[in-house]
């Protein structure tokens, strides 16, 4: 089964609900009917317009994923190369619908993948460790339910459904330019995306992206440390008080650590275990481990961006120190991809469907 088919079931799937929540005119999830929805871009917006919406937008990308599954197949050299000269097989799409399929089902993926979710996804992966070690305490004493909730779970949901979505046009799109579908890799020299090329822009984009998260990181651990940094005393002792304090050095120390582990895509122990990990010591780090991971956490950091500039109060309050790590969530989120994709074209091996990638880039690859 191709990855097209795989994606469009699920896409029919919440497609078909979303006609479901149209019509019995309850239940969808994001919009104005979600009670805690102050940092979605979608907070404003009416279930009755944006349901029926919602559902067409995802049965329609359902339809062009089965068309994808049908077109633009590509004929195979005898030893595996692709052969851009060949002739575009029956069945290809033509330049302008090749470009309009791409251009709606990215965008598409965009909507699931990073309009959808807001700061509320990335806040539950900031606390998810801390939840998890305290619920067997009693602590923090929170009521999950206000966590673990309906509208949470269509932006994971959502999320999931994005990055399914966006593998499978992906596919499609480079069979369709005459590009390996399973790596990218044509006949065209590589250029920025050769693994010493990659090595070199990767190492700004991960300084960049490991940044950030610690400058979060130091003001909430501040806070934490009973230094008002960016806020005054009465605000802090307030946060003391209500023990809002101690959320904030969860946050600061989960920052913290993805700071550390950003800076293992350019480190040799992001690529080989280190000698202390008894049992995987002086083993490779599988690509994914590390990418995956990445991935997700510039995604929610890029959604969460896009929530937290759509509040109308962040241009009437005072800013502060307190403020400024958050308004650099763009950079953030940004940096940390390329980072991600940088250690992806670095480390990425030979590929099994074309065979290219067998001959390593000899150019140095600092560390």
């Amino acid at each position: 089964m191709s990855i097209q088919i795989k994606a469009a079931g699920p896409a029919a799937a919440y497609g078909t609900l979303g006609l479901y929540w149209t019509f019995a005119g309850h239940g969808f999830p994001f919009g104005r009917d979600d009670p805690r929805n102050g940092t979605s871009v979608l907070r404003t917006l009416d279930p009755a317009v944006i349901a029926p919406i919602f559902a067409g937008m995802l049965l329609i990308t359902a339809v062009l994923l089965l068309i994808m599954h049908g077109s633009g197949s590509q004929e195979r050299h005898p030893s595996h190369e692709y052969r851009s000269e060949l002739p575009l097989p029956a069945g290809h799409p033509t330049r302008a619908a090749r470009l309009a399929m791409l251009g709606w089902c990215w965008a598409v993926v965009v909507a699931l993948a990073i309009v959808v979710p807001d700061t509320r996804l990335l806040t539950l992966a900031g606390y998810l460790p801390i939840l998890i070690v305290g619920a067997p305490f009693g602590w923090p004493p929170i009521d999950y339910g206000i966590v673990f909730n309906w509208q949470h779970a269509n932006q994971v949901v959502c999320l999931a459904l994005g990055l399914l979505v966006a593998l499978a046009v992906l596919r499609w799109q480079r069979r369709t330019a005459g590009a390996c579908e399973a790596c990218g890799r044509d006949d065209r020299a590589g250029g920025w995306t050769t693994p010493g090329a990659a090595a070199r822009w990767g190492r700004w984009a991960t300084g960049v992206a490991a940044a950030v998260p610690a400058f979060y990181a130091v003001v909430r651990l501040a806070w934490a440390a009973g230094i008002p940094f960016g806020i005054s005393d009465e605000f802090l002792a307030e946060m003391q008080r209500t023990g809002m304090v101690w959320a904030g050095l969860g946050l600061g120390a989960f920052a913290l650590a993805g700071a550390v582990l950003t800076l293992g895509l350019v480190q040799r122990w992001g690529e080989v275990f280190p000698r202390w990990m008894i049992g995987l010591a002086g083993k490779r780090v599988p690509i994914r481990l590390a990418t995956v991971p990445a991935t997700f956490v510039a995604l929610a950091v890029t959604a969460a961006s896009l929530g937290l500039y759509s509040e109308p109060e962040l241009y009437t309050s005072e800013l502060s120190l307190a403020h400024i790590p958050q308004l650099a969530w763009p950079l953030w989120g940004a940096a940390l991809g390329a980072a991600t994709y940088a250690y992806h074209l670095r480390r990425r091996p030979a590929c099994r469907d074309c065979g290219r990638g067998l001959v390593r880039s000899r150019e140095p690859q600092a560390y």
